[in-house]
């Protein structure tokens, strides 16, 4: 694969517990921006959502956002690209459609229902695309333990975690990107 030129970032739309999380958003923005990528999310102004399209700002984005959410998450519309989708099922779909690459920053259980899904996609190969979670202070090791548990269990073979690149900030995810992974 040739370096991203959309960076498809999954994210809380809060900004969590530590302020660790909300420089990494904003610095992952910044990165996505300074690298002449596309961001592509999911269009909010709240939480990392918010952080990671500010850091953005004066970079190509796209954000996608389902109509249901326009009141909570208060659509950021100063972006390249703004779509308005009927539902979370379809707002997610164009986001990976729009994109080369998964990054998955520390979130809840939206941003896990998004890795879940790119995860299985993966798993029965509908795509290729590279996903990568952005372990912030070991904010995934939870998650990551449990990926080795379903493969332990043999619940899935263990080629599904081939499928995940771990990198501990946004440095390494720069250069993750940058080398084509």
């Amino acid at each position: 694969m040739t370096a991203p030129i959309s960076v498809c970032v999954f994210c809380g739309a809060r900004n969590g517990g530590r302020p660790s999380y909300t420089d990494a958003a904003r610095a992952t923005g910044q990165m996505i921006a300074a690298n002449g990528w596309r961001l592509v999310y999911g269009a909010g102004d709240v939480g990392l959502m918010g952080e990671v399209a500010r850091g953005a700002e004066g970079g190509v984005s796209l954000g996608v956002i389902p109509e249901h959410l326009l009141p909570r998450e208060k659509g950021k519309r100063d972006l390249t690209q703004f779509i308005i989708t009927d539902n979370m099922h379809a707002r997610k779909k164009v986001m990976y459609m729009n994109s080369d690459v998964i990054v998955v920053l520390p979130g809840g259980a939206g941003s896990l229902d998004e890795f879940f899904e790119v995860l299985t996609w993966r798993q029965i190969g509908l795509h290729s695309k590279p996903i990568f979670l952005l372990n912030i202070d070991g904010y995934w090791n939870p998650l990551i333990a449990l990926l080795d548990h379903v493969v332990a269990e043999e619940f899935a073979d263990p080629s599904v975690l081939e499928f995940v690149s771990v990198v501990p900030d946004v440095a390494s995810l720069e250069t993750a990107l940058a080398n084509g992974l």
